[in-house]
């Protein structure tokens, strides 16, 4: 029972953030060369991806009836606007799906995470529950690889979006029957007092706002800055797969490591490593520097977000949706940002390396902010 509530929630994630929200990202370049987009768009829509995530997160948080539907909605939104994609041809059809497509996998997000925790630990195997965050990274490989397969066959975004959409369907139909029934979330809640933010957690929702902004400029435009500075490189389309696999390893060392200092330590680590791969992204020479910052990012990327979430429950057991909401909602504020700041870098100086000096500021500063617990 728990591998089937384990492989659900990774699944979930696969299809909702690995496909519906990233696949954004290796689709870039294609839609780039079809001018449905421009490189200052690109940052425009994803910010709205954003945006739709920071609301659907919010909601999650809050919600008290309705649950199930609400995930419901957000695996199979995932799924019909990914296929929906392939029909809008300019940036404001693109933003407005990505909008909405941001609120479903924020929806999904936080719901299914929640219901995953809760389940595995009811039924003793709470160690699963990393395993669950390597959904989106396990979804981000699959779809860059995907991504070498479709520019080598030389499809067009539409429909690239078709075949994303259809590996999404293919793989929520697999695990449909082991989602949660209508009313399963509708028990009495044991009361408790209401949450107070204390210093430490509220230096852990700052440093994951930053965390969500640091890492948010690699993971949209590493596809377009490897076809950009090597536009004839078949090496160059591997970046993107390369930062989904990394993201899945990163979990595993994470879970071979658990005994290794504090979750609080560890995220404060993953942190400083993952601004190194921005760093290196922006600095280093030829696609060393592309390679290393893919590894670095994408190894911290579902690092963080479960180290993020562990230190959120040690510091607040017993308001575990509340918290995985608020800080998923602080993680989009900063995810929306950061595309506003690619937007800016790019229009005042047509480069989007920029604006990575500045995120990986914010991953430094993120690590600081949760080194200590003082409380």
């Amino acid at each position: 029972m728990a591998r089937n509530v384990a492989l659900c929630g990774f699944i979930v994630l696969v299809v909702a953030m690995g496909i519906g929200r990233f696949a954004f990202t290796p689709q870039v370049p294609l839609m780039i060369r079809e001018n449905q987009l421009t490189l200052t768009s690109a940052g425009l829509v994803a910010a709205m991806n954003y945006l739709g995530y920071l609301l659907g997160a919010w909601d999650a948080m809050r919600a008290q009836r309705h649950i199930e539907i609400r995930l419901y909605l957000g695996i199979g939104g995932a799924v019909a606007l990914t296929f929906l994609s392939a029909v809008a041809d300019n940036a404001w059809w693109h933003g407005m799906l990505r909008l909405v497509i941001g609120a479903m996998s924020g929806w999904a997000m936080v719901l299914i995470a929640a219901w995953t925790n809760e389940r595995l630990a009811q039924a003793g195997r709470p160690g699963l529950s990393a395993a669950v965050f390597a959904g989106p990274g396990a979804g981000i490989a699959l779809s860059g690889l995907l991504a070498v397969a479709i520019q080598a066959k030389g499809l067009t975004a539409g429909a690239a979006w078709q075949v994303y959409g259809v590996l999404a369907l293919l793989l929520v139909l697999l695990i449909a029957r082991y989602l949660p029934r209508p009313g399963e979330w509708h028990r009495p809640e044991v009361k408790v007092q209401p949450l107070m933010l204390t210093g430490d957690l509220k230096r852990l929702v700052w440093s994951y706002s930053l965390a969500g902004f640091g890492y948010i400029l690699p993971a949209t435009f590493l596809s377009q800055m490897a076809a950009q500075r090597f536009p004839d490189s078949l090496f160059a389309q591997f970046v993107w797969p390369v930062f989904g696999a990394a993201a899945v390893v990163g979990i595993a060392l994470s879970i071979l490591l658990r005994g290794i200092g504090y979750s609080h330590q560890r995220l404060a680590v993953v942190l400083w490593l993952q601004g190194v791969g921005v760093l290196a992204a922006w600095l280093m020479p030829g696609m060393s520097g592309l390679v290393t910052g893919a590894l670095l990012c994408g190894g911290g990327f579902l690092c963080a977000v479960q180290l993020s979430l562990l230190y959120g429950r040690e510091l607040a057991p017993n308001h575990a949706r509340y918290m995985a909401g608020l800080l998923t909602t602080g993680y989009a504020v900063g995810q929306l940002v950061g595309p506003v700041t690619s937007a800016l870098s790019t229009w005042l100086t047509q480069r989007i390396e920029p604006a990575l000096g500045v995120a990986a500021l914010a991953l430094f500063i993120g690590g600081v902010l949760v080194w200590k617990r003082r409380g």
